[in-house]
């Protein structure tokens, strides 16, 4: 059965006007639509319109903030700090992503921690930005518990995703966005939804044991990819986005399905470099093609037809949804087409006609 194609442009629209009546600001509603369509864009499913009704939830819960602003509270040099007032996580983000641009093209770096902050999106989202502008951009965020140190089988960190942008000229820029975990958890969630198996590798259940079954690897743990190697990248994450900014860390970071008494109080940390106080942008840019061509052209393995650079695939996958529009799985098209009906909208005011 071929799926139902919808409209980028018109999901961004239908979004934002979920958010608008559940309370959100038409700015901060569009902020968070366009996050959740560019995960989509990209075919990260788990991290984009199937997240707009627990968004909503927690709303509505009063568990994030509708109206009160972030702050920054502190500014010296090329640093600052975000109070994210418990606002939605993409507004949080995009606050401070701006201010780590600002300060990296005054004094060539920008580092801005935030705490008091919720899921944000992909950190790609950010990267983005940043790459359009001709800056370098490292996100990290922690996350609520999901993974467990190398050697135990109770979850403590979370998936702590990193992010890294870099721009180049005519080649792809260089985008990697990856869990710090073997797959991220709403990847799981999306398989327990579609009643899909997982790879074994991607859990363990409550005993310990690897487990096919999304079920109870949720009621389990991720592993780390690389073994120790992960757990230790993920918990250098936490500490940087908790401890370091004041936000939670470890368990104490609450679930956004999950906890319904606390809000989340993630942290983040975006971190900017503004190439042209090293080497003229033009000329950084023409070096990054060379060093791309340089990679893809390398000899490749039996059966491989070609060397993709990080971020590559995704990029490709958005230029073809672009055109021809985003697909849902069934569960994810159901649950929203329930939201939007919720508020009197109706999702198939997006489809794209056959």
């Amino acid at each position: 059965m071929i799926p139902t194609c919808y409209c980028w442009t018109s999901l961004e629209t239908l979004a934002t006007e979920v958010f608008k009546h559940a309370g959100v600001s038409a700015a901060k509603a569009k902020i968070v639509a366009e996050s959740l369509v560019h995960a989509d864009l990209r075919g990260i499913e788990s991290h984009g319109l199937s997240r707009m009704p627990i968004y909503v939830k927690r709303i509505e819960a009063g568990l994030i903030e509708r109206v009160e602003e972030p702050q920054l509270v502190m500014q010296e040099g090329a640093a600052a700090l975000i109070d994210g007032k418990n606002q939605l996580g993409a507004v949080v983000g995009l606050m401070a992503l701006e201010q780590a641009l600002k300060l990296a093209r005054q004094t060539g770096i920008g580092f801005v921690g935030v705490r008091h902050s919720n899921h944000f999106g992909t950190c790609s989202y950010y990267a983005e930005r940043a790459i359009s502008q001709g800056l370098i951009l490292l996100v990290l965020t922690n996350a609520p518990e999901a993974m467990a140190p190398s050697g135990g089988i109770r979850p403590f960190l979370g998936t702590n995703p990193i992010a890294v942008g870099i721009p180049a000229g005519q080649e792809p820029a260089f985008l990697l966005d990856m869990a710090t975990s073997v797959t991220a958890r709403g990847k799981i969630v999306m398989a327990a939804k579609k009643g899909e198996a997982i790879p074994a590798d991607w859990a363990i259940d409550q005993n310990g044991i690897p487990t096919t079954k999304p079920e109870q690897a949720l009621l389990g743990s991720l592993l780390p990819i690389g073994g120790a190697k992960g757990y230790g990248l993920a918990m250098f994450i936490d500490l940087l986005c908790g401890l370091l900014t004041g936000a939670a860390f470890g368990p104490g970071v609450k679930s956004l399905y999950d906890n319904w008494e606390h809000p989340q109080n993630i942290g983040h940390i975006f971190l900017a470099i503004d190439i042209q106080k090293f080497l003229p942008l033009p000329l950084f840019q023409q070096n990054m093609d060379e060093y791309i061509r340089q990679v893809k052209n390398g000899p490749k393995k039996e059966g491989t037809s070609e060397i993709l650079i990080p971020g590559e695939i995704e990029s490709r996958k958005r230029r073809e949804r672009l055109q021809n529009g985003i697909p849902f799985s069934l569960n994810v098209e159901e649950e929203l087409s329930q939201l939007c009906a919720a508020y009197g909208l109706d999702l198939k005011a997006a489809r794209i006609a056959p």
